[in-house]
């Protein structure tokens, strides 16, 4: 394959799969989400080998170094060639954990709430 001179910064975290459209990584660019050593960056920065990234994407805050540099988006298995994720376990394992709602269960297929349960859903959601 056919390694580029410089990719913008959006179209490599795109590439390497941190965020879902190109639009997305542009637009967290933008809002000071996405960071090299530190220093926020613009979406038409060039991305270079050895740059240490962070990116906050949802709740997670992802970091890791650039090994490689594509345009095109790759499937996921070809992901650590091009970045190697450093992203601390902890931060991972909180974003896996998600919390149950505390005092109401509704089994999957169980089908339609009654009346009573959708006036405990709407007490409990407020």
């Amino acid at each position: 394959m056919n390694t580029p001179g410089k990719v913008r910064m959006d179209k490599w975290l795109w590439a390497v799969r941190l965020f879902k459209t190109r639009s997305a990584a542009a637009a967290a660019c933008n809002g000071g989400h996405v960071k090299i050593d530190g220093v926020a960056v613009k979406p038409a920065r060039a991305v270079k080998v050895g740059d240490a990234i962070s990116a906050q994407t949802g709740d997670i805050c992802r970091s890791g170094k650039v090994l490689g540099l594509l345009e095109q988006r790759v499937g996921a298995k070809l992901v650590p060639q091009y970045f190697e994720d450093q992203t601390p376990a902890a931060e991972l394992e909180r974003h896996t954990s998600s919390p149950v709602a505390p005092g109401f269960h509704r089994p999957k297929g169980s089908g339609r709430p009654t009346k009573k349960e959708r006036r405990t859903l709407e007490r409990f959601w407020g």
